[in-house]
Order: C-alpha cells, then sequence, then structure tokens
C-alpha cells in the first residue's frame, strides 16, 4: 500500500525527510482493532517533534500521523462498537504505526463516528486537537462539561491553533465559560475570535500585565498551549487562589511550582496518547468523546477547524504542511486528503 514514511529524521527542507513508500498492508485485526481505509489526514506539532533531526535511523520505513479521518473495512473478533463500513475518525497510538497511510490498524476504543455533516477532510483535523482540548479542560482542569462552572473565566494562551481553536469552542459552548484567548497577529485575532473568544489578549507581551490591562488580573483556570517556560511566572501571578492550570507543552527546564503554594493552585500535564500509551482502564473515554465532539458538530453547537485542505496525500505536500507548522503561523488546521 502507498505511505509517507522516513529512514532518516532530517530538516523538513530535506527531500529525504519524508519520502513516498510502498509498505505491507496491515494483517487483518486483531482484538479490539479496526483495519481503516484512510481518506484524509491531518498534522500536528507531534509529527514534527518526531521527525525532527537526531542521529537515528530506521531500517524500514517509519510512518508518522495522528490524526485520520476513514472507512472501517474489517474488524477484529472483539470489537463491539464498529461494522465494516462505518465512517470514522481518530487520533490513534503513538506507540503505533501512525496514519499516513493508505490502511492502519488502530483500537476501537480510541475511535470516534465521524460527524455526519462532514466530509473526510474536515473530519480529519478535529481528533488529535478535540481530545487534547476535551481532556485538558474536562478531566485534567476538572471542569465541568455540563456547565456547572459557568461564568468562570479561562485563559488559553495560544488560542489560535488546532487545540486552541476547538478548546475556545468546548469552553464557550459547552462549559459556558468567559474565554480569553491570547492571539498575536490580526489575522488570528479574527480567527479566535471567530471561534467563540470573549476577550483576546497578546501573548508576546507578560501575560499578567494584559490581563490587568482587561481588569481582570486573575482567571479561575489557565490552559497553556505555547511556551510553558516564557510564561510559568505570568501565569502563577494570574491564576485565581485554587485555580488550575494545565499545559501540553513540554519545559525546557524545571519549573517552579513552588510559585503555586500561597494559592493551592494545582498544575497538570496533557498527553491525549496517555490513555493508549498505557492502556489505561478508561481507554474508552476518548471514544466517548470524540463521539460527543460529533454530535456537537451535527448540533451546529460547535464547528469544524479546518483551515486549508492540500491534495493528494504525499510526501511532498507533507512537508509544506510540516515546514508551514514549523514556522509558528498556523491557523486551525491544515488537512490533506485523497491517494493519487
Amino acid at each position: 500500500m502507498k505511505a509517507v514514511g522516513l529512514y532518516q529524521y532530517l530538516p523538513i527542507e530535506n527531500e529525504q525527510s519524508l519520502l513516498d513508500v510502498i509498505i505491507d498492508k496491515p494483517e487483518a485485526p486483531q482484538g479490539h482493532d479496526l483495519l481503516v481505509e484512510i481518506k484524509a489526514i491531518s498534522v500536528n506539532p507531534v509529527d514534527t517533534k518526531i521527525r525532527a533531526p537526531k542521529e537515528q535511523t530506521e531500517t524500514a520505513p517509519r510512518v508518522l500521523g495522528w490524526d485520520a479521518a476513514g472507512e472501517v473495512v474489517a474488524t477484529g473478533p472483539d470489537v463491539e462498537h464498529y461494522k465494516v463500513g462505518d465512517r470514522v475518525y481518530y487520533a490513534g497510538d503513538i506507540t503505533r504505526a501512525g496514519s499516513n497511510s493508505e490502511f492502519q490498524l488502530v483500537d476501537e476504543r480510541i475511535v470516534g463516528k465521524m460527524p455526519s455533516s462532514l466530509d473526510f477532510a474536515q473530519a480529519a483535523a478535529l481528533p488529535l486537537t478535540s481530545i487534547t482540548a476535551w481532556e485538558a479542560l474536562f478531566d485534567r482542569m476538572g471542569i465541568s462539561a455540563e456547565g456547572l462552572d459557568a461564568g468562570k473565566s479561562l485563559l488559553i494562551i495560544g488560542a489560535a491553533g488546532g487545540v486552541g481553536s476547538i478548546a475556545t469552542q468546548l469552553a464557550k459552548q459547552i462549559a459556558k465559560l468567559n474565554v480569553i484567548a491570547t492571539a498575536s497577529r490580526p489575522d488570528t485575532v479574527d480567527w479566535v475570535k471567530t471561534m467563540g473568544a470573549d476577550q483576546v489578549i497578546n501573548h508576546r507581551n507578560a501575560i499578567d500585565e494584559e490581563l490587568k490591562a482587561i481588569n481582570t488580573p486573575q482567571v479561575d483556570y489557565i490552559l497553556c498551549l505555547n511556551a510553558t517556560d516564557q510564561h510559568w511566572s505570568a501565569m502563577a501571578n494570574a491564576i485565581a487562589p485554587q485555580g488550575h492550570i494545565c499545559s501540553i507543552v513540554e519545559t525546557e527546564q524545571p519549573v517552579n511550582l513552588g510559585l503555586l503554594k500561597s494559592k493551592s493552585a494545582s498544575f497538570s500535564w496533557e498527553f491525549m496518547f496517555t490513555r493508549a500509551m498505557f492502556q489505561t482502564a478508561d481507554m474508552i473515554e476518548q471514544q466517548t468523546l470524540l463521539n460527543k465532539v460529533a454530535d456537537g458538530i451535527d448540533l451546529g453547537i460547535l464547528q469544524g477547524t479546518m483551515k486549508e485542505v492540500l491534495m493528494p496525500i504525499s510526501a511532498e505536500n507533507l512537508r509544506k504542511i510540516h515546514a508551514f507548522l514549523e514556522s509558528g503561523h498556523a491557523i486551525g488546521k491544515v488537512v490533506l486528503a485523497g491517494w493519487d
């Protein structure tokens, strides 16, 4: 089958960094696995981080990709929730082969039914970011998904990217929070307002000072999607007593948790691959939340976050998207659809 893979970890400008390859089609699915025919994929920062230059080589092509939409073509004997012909979307498992291939095996417990109102490309923009945002808001920070925390304040740092785009909507439309988003360019400011942000501040400046300027010196929750190290002190200043901070961005050096002590504030990480990586007992929660997001899309409560689609799925187009993400100017999600 066709796929895009790598043998070496190289700068994206190098044409050998991602290659069109032919690999074996996966065997018949076992256990809870589905065999999915991939129709569209999306790219996330995790793809670029794993592909980034390092002293390592692969004897067989390594296939990346952790966002996909497609159709179930076979099911394992333990599958309970899907059948052949179902349209699905998912982010997959970082410990297994990725979605940049014509067919992929994926555990049904981390797969959702695709929104019926979206096409494959639009659906492929959503899984990884939706899982990340949902888990960060409702699992890690404990915000009520039933609106019981309505009116509380949430700061989203780096809100114009893929995770921020859906997190803004979940926080506003599902949790009924007051959402303050950060963005630094006119186009990103416009985008986060479209996603539902109540107010917008500039993360190029000190976040705590920006909040004071809009008469909101402290917020109940902070979701950090950009430069945890850079914003740590400002976040510690801005978080309300007994508030919660969650980040998805690894630090370059240890952060001073002591800054949160007097406020009894908490900090947590969100890594959406945790459940699949460790086969946690609640793995199926990812299926559940993806189905809730799909329902929200179909009911018009939530909107898609795809900004652009390229065709076909190829090494050349994937290199373009990796380079775009590495530029730091991405808004929403860029998707690839179809195979030559």
